[in-house]
């Protein structure tokens, strides 16, 4: 006798297509429906040091096979609740064309594909890539109601120029800053040598950014430093992987030494989720090549599943409160 849970496709982790958490891949930009949207942005030629962040979408996006659930969505014990039901609709809308040597038109590829999720009503979701892949993801909300920029990062990436370079991986936090429609930011997890000197940080100030680093943000706790962001404020996410310890995610090309661990990081996106509408993510600088062993992959994985998973829970108690 054959049961119904035994009929059809077992599609383990290990067999199909790659996309995003085994999630339908939509290739026309135009034909988006879905709550969120995945659009990988394989762009590196920011980098100052160790390139390869090129490979990132797509070491992430095998490892978040790892973490499709089908139908029934994750249970989470700890919290009694399922993250990613039938009801949240996902897809991969797969890459943004990236022309080498050409920045100016990478990035406008990659911005045409976020205003494309956002003119879907989705939430745009971009794997990079370098975190100049930023810059874009930013500019595509030009005309947007303002919102504030939580970064999560092992460096301040707020250099205005350098011998020219105004869209490198150390620039976008100073570009983000410069925008109409970015009320502020929040930086965390700023520790050690950065690429960004002295007068640098005096800007990020002077602009209005709050300044944390691991050490201080792990005094303050996760609530605490989710209670520095100005309450009620729609927030975008960007989350560099070398935010966290290099001992859990060595696979980034400028790894630092003393970063975050895994529920540093968790704990701090739940309390965002929970106390202001998210408005876009991005999470970059993942360079597999640098760890075999794909824990890197892993973790930047389990970090979006799970964001996203706290992001839409967070919504429908919203609504059955409304």
């Amino acid at each position: 006798m054959t049961h119904g849970y035994d009929s059809g496709r077992l599609n383990l982790p290990f067999t199909g297509i790659c996309t995003f958490a085994r999630k339908p891949y939509v290739a026309d930009w135009s034909q988006i429906d879905a709550d969120a949207a995945i659009l990988g942005a394989p762009f590196d030629a920011g980098t100052q040091w160790r390139a390869g962040a090129r490979f990132g979408p797509r070491g992430v996006r095998e490892a978040s096979t790892l973490f499709s659930f089908g139908h029934a969505g994750a249970y989470d014990h700890e919290d009694d609740t399922t993250y990613l039901g039938e009801d949240v609709r996902i897809v991969d809308m797969g890459d943004a064309d990236i022309v080498h040597t050409d920045t100016i038109q990478s990035h406008a590829n990659i911005r045409a594909g976020v205003e494309a999720a956002l003119n879907a009503g989705a939430l745009p979701v971009v794997i990079g890539g370098d975190h100049s892949i930023n810059i874009p993801c930013i500019e595509a909300y030009e005309g947007h109601a303002p919102f504030h920029v939580l970064q999560i990062d092992a460096h301040l990436d707020f250099v205005d120029i350098r011998h020219g370079v105004t869209r490198g991986h150390g620039n976008p936090m100073r570009r983000a800053a410069e925008k109409p429609w970015v009320s502020g930011l929040t930086q965390v997890g700023i520790r050690n040598v950065s690429s960004t000197a002295r007068d640098g940080y005096e800007d990020a100030r002077q602009m209005g950014s709050d300044i944390l680093s691991v050490r201080q943000a792990r005094k303050l706790g996760p609530q605490g430093v989710a209670a520095r962001i100005p309450a009620g404020a729609p927030v975008y996410i960007t989350l560099d992987i070398d935010a966290f310890c290099p001992s859990i995610a060595p696979g980034t090309g400028t790894p630092s030494h003393g970063g975050f661990l895994y529920y540093d990081v968790l704990e701090l996106l739940q309390a965002v989720a929970r106390d202001h509408p998210v408005i876009g993510i991005d999470l970059v600088e993942v360079a597999p090549d640098y760890d075999p062993t794909g824990t890197t992959s892993i973790l930047a994985a389990q970090v979006l599943m799970n964001l996203l998973g706290f992001v839409f829970h967070a919504r429908k108690m919203q609504t059955k409160a409304s």
